[in-house]
């Protein structure tokens, strides 16, 4: 399982991976860390991260950068008015009212809401992640920040007033209106990138200097100076006032630009039950005040409570209890808007349905469960209706145990009122202990027991009347969720099938430039080689054909060729291969057929000298078979016989023309030499057995009642006096031995 982090920042991404006992950023296809947080859109696909940051001045019209504030945002909102005109791409208003990206895409004018571009970066992500880990990527945790922030300061701030001030300055000095060009403002957008990075490392005067920066004109400027967590962290103003604000030196052991991601790494190590690391005790906050109000009885109008207060524990789930006929709704909302980034405080509508009254005609119990997830998003996650069952009349209570029966409510709350349960679980767990202490006796005598004095109080009462039978049952109620800014599940769907198709195309544009990238990579390394490595190998004619043919190919790529199908560069390429391999294969069978050569040749001599060690009667291999050694003997003269003619063959052949013996026939014939006679030569000695104990005393002993027997009998009877307790038995002769 994959625990991975990622960092989506307002200008760059970074992916943390938690493997071998740790937190590390991974690298993108470029071998850089830092991923830009940039789309690109082109006539056949689209260009993501470091490939898109490429493209902001030459497809600055359809490059999009800088999208991370606009989720959530309506397009009438002021922000988004407000930064209209400072962006080089177009925005437009979506169905829904939010914010979109018009750009030019498949050669069609499209809009992109800001989550499918967001989703795009994420894809992106997804495939430097899967491409460290070498496995899928299923769950990540995605940067989030803190609640003491400002959402609206970034280092593009920095870099949006550097480019303010230039313009002024451009005005006065050139008389040029930058912001009239889209191409010259992204030039300086870029360069004051780049100032605001050096002077946040330089405490020197550093100038800025554009050639040709438009209308032709060489353009600088000057500036002085500038500079804990987030690159933009590193300009000095910003860590001399917070040093200030706290009256300490600032910490900078940790990697500015990486930390975000290496935390949220470890959070999904946390998270995930394939990790095992050190426990962290972390509790989330509600960032906002979240209240609720509802409709209440006509003559009482609107009603609200405070469900979540700032900086409640989250995640966190809270009971309502309302008293209700008939369907209502609940609208959540956060109460203090102008703490709110948006100009918007609704958070939804939802409408609790199928609310009936009682069959008594009274208000229905509601009880509605209300949450804040782990993620900090506010949910009406269940509803459910008390409905009191009765009938007509009860049985009389049982004589061993009194029957509980809840005691009637003396009256009702108003419709409108409502009761807030915490932890339900912990409610109902009173309920239930207080009923328990109704069925204990609260006072027994020494003398009693509890049968006993449940009898006598019995016998003391009066007989009850009967008593009416009350059962309640709870019913789930349907919601009805509308979230002011929650996608649609159809919409949700299209832009899934959309985003597959993008990266469908995405892939057939990759394979499409992959192959005409091979058939160019081709011309030009063939090229070079007809005149170096591979000249010994070809004839002046062929040289001649394919030079030409490699030429017309390269005018081709550079022409018609320019933007064709994937399958007319497989086509030309192998077209081009089937001149050129042939010499290729004559020029790696050349480097390698001596060591082949030299392998046989060792293989052969190795041999030979087994037979003539076993010819000799060497002791080593005095236990081979004669006619097996034969074998081995005719099995190397003829491999010798076809190694020499081989080699006379190939040694008057030119290096231009077919070789007489390929690498793949010599290695053939050792391998068959060697499993032929390898088998017999380290075939081992056979083993010769000891004889036993008993078997060598039987060889060598006396036999027939010698007179060495009565001697072998006493050290027999000793060494089973050694082995074994003395006994009265073994004292006395047996009747087939002999004593002296």
């Amino acid at each position: 399982m994959s625990v991975v982090g990622f960092d989506v920042g307002f200008l760059n991404c970074y992916v943390a991976v938690a493997r071998a006992g740790g937190i590390e950023t991974v690298a993108n296809e470029y071998s850089d860390r830092c991923t830009p947080a940039c789309v690109s859109f082109g006539p056949r696909n689209r260009s993501i991260g470091a490939a898109a940051k490429s493209q902001v001045v030459t497809n600055c019209k359809n490059t999009v950068q800088g999208f991370k504030r606009f989720h959530g945002r309506a397009f009438s909102d002021p922000y988004i008015q407000r930064l209209k005109s400072s962006l080089v791409y177009d925005l437009a208003q979506m169905p829904s009212g939010t914010t979109g990206i018009k750009v030019m895409y498949m050669e069609e004018e499209k809009v992109f809401s800001i989550e499918q571009v967001t989703a795009m970066l994420l894809t992106k992500m997804k495939e430097t992640a899967e491409h460290a880990l070498k496995k899928p990527v299923a769950d990540c945790v995605v940067s989030v920040l803190a609640t003491a922030c400002d959402p609206e300061l970034g280092g593009k701030d920095f870099d949006e007033m550097l480019v303010r001030h230039f313009c002024e300055e451009f005005g006065k000095k050139y008389k040029l209106d930058v912001k009239t060009k889209p191409r010259a403002l992204v030039r300086l957008y870029q360069e004051c990138e780049k100032l605001k990075k050096l002077m946040s490392a330089n405490s020197s005067d550093l100038p800025l200097n554009i050639e040709c920066f438009m209308n032709d004109i060489d353009v600088s400027g000057k500036l002085n100076s500038f500079e804990l967590l987030g690159g933009a962290s590193r300009i000095p103003s910003v860590k001399e006032r917070i040093s200030r604000f706290f009256g300490k030196e600032l910490s900078t052991t940790l990697n500015a630009d990486e930390a975000v991601a290496r935390g949220c790494a470890l959070q999904c190590a946390i998270l995930s039950p394939a990790f095992k690391v050190r426990e962290f005790s972390t509790t989330d906050a509600v960032a906002y005040p979240i209240s609720l109000k509802w409709n209440s009885a006509a003559e009482e109008g609107l009603s609200d409570c405070e469900v979540f207060p700032k900086n409640h524990a989250a995640p966190f789930s809270k009971v309502l209890t309302f008293y209700r006929r008939e369907p209502f709704s609940l609208e959540a909302y956060y109460n203090t808007p102008n703490e709110l980034p948006y100009p918007d405080p609704t958070i939804g509508q939802f409408v609790i349905q199928k609310v009936v009254p009682q069959a008594s005609g009274e208000s229905s119990k509601v009880k509605v469960k209300v949450r804040v997830n782990i993620h900090g998003i506010f949910s009406v996650s269940s509803a459910s209706l008390v409905e009191v069952q009765k009938t007509e009349e009860g049985e009389e209570p049982m004589d061993t145990e009194q029957q509980a029966t809840p005691e009637k409510e003396e009256e009702k709350e108003e419709e409108g009122n409502m009761q807030t349960d915490q932890d339900e679980t912990k409610a109902q767990g009173d309920g239930q202990k207080e009923a328990e202490e109704e069925k204990t006796p609260l006072f027994l005598s020494p003398q009693t027991s509890p049968e006993e004095s449940k009898t006598e109080k019995k016998s003391e009462q009066p007989p009850q009347a009967k008593k009416p039978k009350v059962k309640t049952k709870v019913l789930e109620l349907p919601i009805e969720n509308s979230p002011q800014w929650e996608l649609a599940v159809d919409m949700l769907n299209l832009f899934v099938e959309n985003e597959g198709k993008m990266i469908m195309q995405d892939k057939l544009e990759k394979e499409r430039n992959d192959a005409k990238n091979y058939v160019e990579e081709y011309v030009y390394d063939m090229r070079d080689k007809l005149h170096g490595r591979l000249e010994k190998f070809v004839s002046e004619a062929d040289r001649d054909i394919l030079s030409l043919q490699l030429e017309d190919t390269e005018n081709w790529l550079y022409e018609d060729g320019e933007d064709q199908p994937k399958q007319q560069y497989i086509d030309k390429l192998s077209v081009l291969k089937k001149l050129g391999q042939p010499i290729q294969e004559r020029y790696m069978e050349s480097e390698e057929r001596p060591r082949a050569f030299d392998d046989m040749g060792k293989q052969i001599q190795m041999y030979m000298k087994i037979v003539e060690a076993y010819k000799t009667k060497e002791e080593q291999y005095d236990h081979l078979d004669q006619e097996e050694i034969n074998k081995v003997d005719k099995m190397v003269n003829e491999a010798m016989i076809w190694l020499n003619s081989k080699m006379n063959q190939q040694s008057k052949l030119s290096l231009t023309v077919e070789p007489a013996v390929r690498v793949r026939e010599i290695q053939d014939k050792t391998k068959e030499l060697y499993s032929s006679c390898n088998p017999i030569v380290t075939k081992p000695k056979p083993k010769v057995e000891l004889p036993k104990d008993n078997k060598a005393g039987e060889q060598n002993g006396p036999v027939n009642g010698q007179e060495k027997a009565p001697a072998e009998g006493t050290e027999k009877g000793t060494a089973d006096s050694t082995s074994n307790p003395p006994s009265t038995e073994s004292t006395e002769p047996r009747p087939d031995m002999d004593l002296d």
